[in-house]
């Protein structure tokens, strides 16, 4: 795979940005909810299922930004490839949350563009620095964010098995990324940028769950 140039990047960035945000891309896999009833939920049950699926729907539009970034400045081919695969994965993700905020008659977090803006620049400074650290930012984030989907598998309403069968297939993808990343040889971040990245992820949960 041949590296693209700083402005065919740049381009290929802004693209990216805009079918994130503006757009819901399409899914490569099965929707996991095809074929499941919608489920009869209260109005509280059904507000609680759609603000955590809004905050799911936000950690993937981060999730793109932060392998755009660091697919934009990594150094070889094979890191690229890699960065790229993962982001295909999630971008299933992102539409199939979109999918599912839109059955329960809600909408996406208000705060995209900067949760994009934050991961896209995140990702940018650890394709900078050097693959092993780059691997390390991917394993650690899809390790929150399996540990976060686990939390929401627990609040979810019962009766929501439409919301539970998309989670539980994201948390499972999350976790063959994060093996693939510590295959690949990542490195193990600091413990205050682990900190860091806990403390910037519960930030965006607690606005995104209600903006």
């Amino acid at each position: 795979m041949r590296l693209l140039s700083p402005l065919d990047q740049f381009f290929g960035a802004a693209d990216h940005f805009l079918r994130s945000i503006a757009t819901t891309p399409p899914s490569r896999r099965a929707y996991p909810a095809k074929g499941i009833d919608e489920p009869s939920l209260s109005e509280e049950e059904k507000k609680l299922s759609a603000a955590l699926m809004r905050v799911n729907h936000s950690g993937e539009v981060a999730a793109q930004a932060l392998y755009q970034g660091q697919a934009m400045t990594a150094t070889s081919p094979e890191m690229v490839r890699l960065l790229q695969e993962a982001a295909a994965e999630e971008a299933d993700h992102l539409n199939w949350t979109a999918q599912r905020i839109q059955a329960l008659g809600s909408r996406p977090s208000l705060l995209a563009p900067i949760w994009y803006a934050g991961a896209f620049a995140l990702g940018a400074i650890a394709g900078r620095m050097g693959d092993r650290v780059s691997l390390g930012f991917l394993a650690e984030t899809e390790r929150q964010v399996e540990q976060h989907l686990m939390r929401h598998m627990e609040r979810l309403p019962a009766a929501d098995a439409a919301s539970r069968a998309v989670v539980a297939q994201m948390k499972e993808d999350e976790n063959k990324h994060m093996q693939t990343a510590l295959d690949e040889g990542a490195a193990d971040l600091p413990r205050p940028v682990q900190m860091a990245m806990r403390a910037s992820g519960g930030l965006m949960t607690r606005v995104a769950h209600y903006l």
